[in-house]
């Protein structure tokens, strides 16, 4: 049992409330969003061994079947019968307290927040990126989309050694994170023609796919993050054919923790900067619209357990 202490908000929570789908997940019944969590470990069962009561831990979201041969051949993120948290059916982590397999649980170093903690999820997905990309020390990388899972997947391929990273999105405020973070920006439209070796497309805006494939030099790989809201992407593959790009789709993670909770706790990559809003458990509601209402909202913090003091003021729905 683990007493949870805050929970990112994620753009999918949000699209669970207003629209009741993503997708095939289909939203039917009564359901917890939250998904992107961390806390302390509050009782064990008997049996578990890699936790202790009064750890401070992160959650990895989705609980596999460990049999199938997609877990044994290590791809268990793509278990049939995963058991992802805020994804219809299955309750998430918007709860004081909750029961998880404590074989979803990373212990966190000391000097590691609990929001840190929770960011290590869309940390993961940046990651993840980088590895479906098979980004190399060197690689020129392009990233569109500068929320929050586009802003740690440009902080991911800096940190694994990539000699540059630009940045697209319309935003010209989180274009400013992104400029933070390390990173070259362009606005959306002002392409300045280079080509580069790795795209990351984090955006699913039309036609960001296309656009950002044909400014990938020859052998050029691509992950594709962003979820389209059209079922179908047009691609121009009489011009793309010729250079030979690979393009990688990206379902969640696999074997991530590790690394993130290393990066960040090397200080090599700074998630705690993304959180603009942090909000207590009553105001889950104004903190799922938070990114709809506020031009300057990045990543949104719930705190089932209560805000800390050290997080800041106290005005409801507003930065803390």
């Amino acid at each position: 049992m683990v007493r949870v202490e805050a929970v990112g908000v994620c753009g999918s929570d949000t699209a669970y409330l207003r629209l009741g789908r993503i997708g095939n997940y289909v939203v039917e019944a009564p359901i917890v969003l939250g998904h992107e969590a961390a806390g302390v470990v509050s009782a064990v069962g008997e049996e578990v061994r890699n936790v202790a009561v009064g750890d401070r831990v992160a959650i990895e979201p989705g609980t596999p079947c460990y049999t199938c041969a997609e877990c044994r051949a290590g791809r268990y993120h793509l278990c049939p019968d995963l058991q992802f948290l805020a994804t219809p059916p299955f309750d998430g982590a918007l709860q004081q307290f909750m029961t998880v397999d404590s074989r979803t649980l990373f212990v966190l170093p000391e000097a590691m927040t609990f929001e840190e903690g929770a960011l290590l999820e869309p940390l993961s997905v940046g990651l993840w990126a980088c590895r479906r990309a098979q980004l190399e020390p060197g690689d020129r990388v392009l990233v569109s989309g500068a929320g929050p899972v586009g802003l740690l997947a440009a902080a991911a391929a800096l940190a694994l050694g990539a000699s540059e990273v630009t940045v697209t999105d319309l935003s010209e405020f989180r274009l400013g994170l992104a400029r933070d973070l390390g990173c070259e920006t362009e606005l959306v439209g002002e392409a300045a023609g280079d080509r580069f070796d790795v795209l990351l497309e984090c955006s699913g805006a039309p036609g960001a796919l296309a656009d950002g494939l044909h400014r990938l030099g020859q052998a050029g790989r691509a992950a594709v993050v962003g979820i389209a809201k059209d079922e179908t992407v047009a691609l121009p593959l009489p011009q793309l054919n010729p250079r030979e790009l690979t393009i990688s789709l990206v379902n969640r993670y696999a074997h991530t923790w590790p690394t993130a909770i290393a990066l960040v706790a090397s200080g090599r990559i700074k998630v705690a900067q993304l959180v603009t809003h942090r909000f207590e458990l009553a105001e889950t509601a104004a903190a799922l619209m938070v990114g709809t209402t506020e031009h300057d909202s990045v990543k949104a913090v719930i705190y089932p357990n209560g805000v800390p003091a050290t997080s800041g003021g106290t005005d409801a729905g507003g930065p803390r």
